[in-house]
This record gives structure tokens, sequence and C-alpha cells, in this order.
């Protein structure tokens, strides 16, 4: 089946980023943020660890934000949880864009995107849907995108699972109407993006922001930096 529809990762493959700096950076700076408001730092970062945990485990049978503030109210408490979800928002509008600092840039990732729509590709962004909306249009321009640039984009207010449950693509198919065999899922982490692969997806192991946690073997995706996908691509036509 000819490929209609290449979805992207965000983190570390169209917005390039060491993960371990950009968590410990954007922890930094949300913790400042809520610190006047009772929360000590290190309980803060536990807590939302805990959250994101339970959307990763996510069945299916909620919202990932209803799954993480599920979580985030067991810890701090309901009627907490419930008078600052207007803070973690204005969080995510305002001072979480401190962290594009942490981030790199790369124009081969734009010039990618807008190559492809104009070769009448869909183009999708399959970022792991931990983040709300807000914190996700932020970091698509961080990468010199903009959301109108995607079909669709996966967010924790619209999505049910998480990366790496084939259910996540499942449902990213769904939305888009299209079927498995037709995407190609391109991302960095060899674990959570390679899974696409399990649903029938085709492929692409982008190598600039490499994350290979569980230390699998490479040969068996096709690999590269931009110059190479759009190789790839061009072959399957």
């Amino acid at each position: 089946m000819n490929i209609t529809t290449i979805l992207f990762d965000l983190d570390g493959t169209l917005l390039p980023m060491d993960q371990e700096a950009f968590t410990t950076g954007y922890f930094k700076i949300l913790a400042k943020k809520l610190a006047p408001y009772g929360y000590e730092p290190k309980s803060l970062v536990d807590a939302i660890w805990a959250g994101t945990a339970a959307m990763v485990k996510n069945d299916g049978s909620c919202t990932n934000e209803q799954a993480f503030w599920k979580k985030f109210a067991a810890i701090y408490g309901e009627e907490k949880c419930q008078s600052d979800q207007g803070l973690f928002e204005d969080f995510y509008a305002n001072e979480f864009n401190a962290a594009r600092d942490i981030c790199g840039f790369n124009p081969a990732s734009v010039e990618t995107v807008h190559k492809l729509k104009e070769c009448g590709y869909r183009v999708a962004l399959a970022t792991n849907p931990i983040f709300p909306h807000m914190a996700t249009e932020n970091r698509i321009r961080w990468a010199g995108l903009v959301p109108e640039d995607f079909e669709i984009y996966t967010t924790y207010e619209s999505s049910t699972f998480c990366k790496p449950n084939p259910a996540y693509y499942l449902e990213v198919a769904r939305t888009l109407g299209v079927k498995p065999e037709e995407c190609l899922m391109v991302g960095n982490d060899a674990t959570e993006d390679m899974a696409a692969r399990e649903v029938g997806m085709d492929v692409f192991l982008l190598t600039d922001c490499l994350i290979n946690a569980k230390k699998r073997d490479l040969n068996a995706y096709p690999r590269g930096d931009f110059a190479a996908l759009n190789a790839y691509i061009d072959a399957l036509q």
C-alpha cells in the first residue's frame, strides 16, 4: 500500500534536544513558578512523574488529561488540584517558553515538513501526548513550524493512549481516517517511535538525537538524518 501520510515525533525529531537536559530545565522553571503556591520542588517533580506514569498506563478509558489530574489530585487533594489548574495553564502559556533555550533548531526539519506537504503527503504530529495543547503548540513554534502545518497534533486533552502503546498509533490513524499501512512514522526513539511498526506502519528512525534506552538492534530500522529521510521517502514513490 502506498504511503500517503507522514507522522512526525516532535521532541528530538523536529525539535532537536537532549531529553534529559530539557526535562531537568523544564522542571526547574515549573518548580520556580509554583513554589510560592505551596509546591515543594522535589514533591512536585515526583507528582508530575507519577501523573506521567498514569498517562503511559492509560487503557483508553479516559483522556490522558483525566488520567494525569486524577493521579495529581490523589497526591495533593481534589480541592487544591481544581484551584491550581489555572496556574499550570498560565505556566505553559508563558514561563514554559524559557525552556526553548534548552533546545536546538534544525532548518532541515522545517524544509522537510514543507516539502512533504508540497508533494501531496498528509503530515501529522505524533508527539507523545503527555503535554497540554498549549505546551505542544509552543514546542511546534520552537521548531520553526506552526500548528497549522499539521493536520492533527496529539495532546493529552485529545488522546487516550501514550507511546509506546501500539494502541496510540491506531488512535492516530483512526483520527486521520487512514489505514496504518498508509503511514510512515518518523521519530528518534527506538522504543517509543518504532513501536508504530507493530500496527503495520512503516517507520524511519531519525538519528540526530537518538534515544535507544533498551539497546535495540538499530539495523532493524531504516535510519539516518533528514537527508536520509528525504531519500527514503523519495524511494517510496
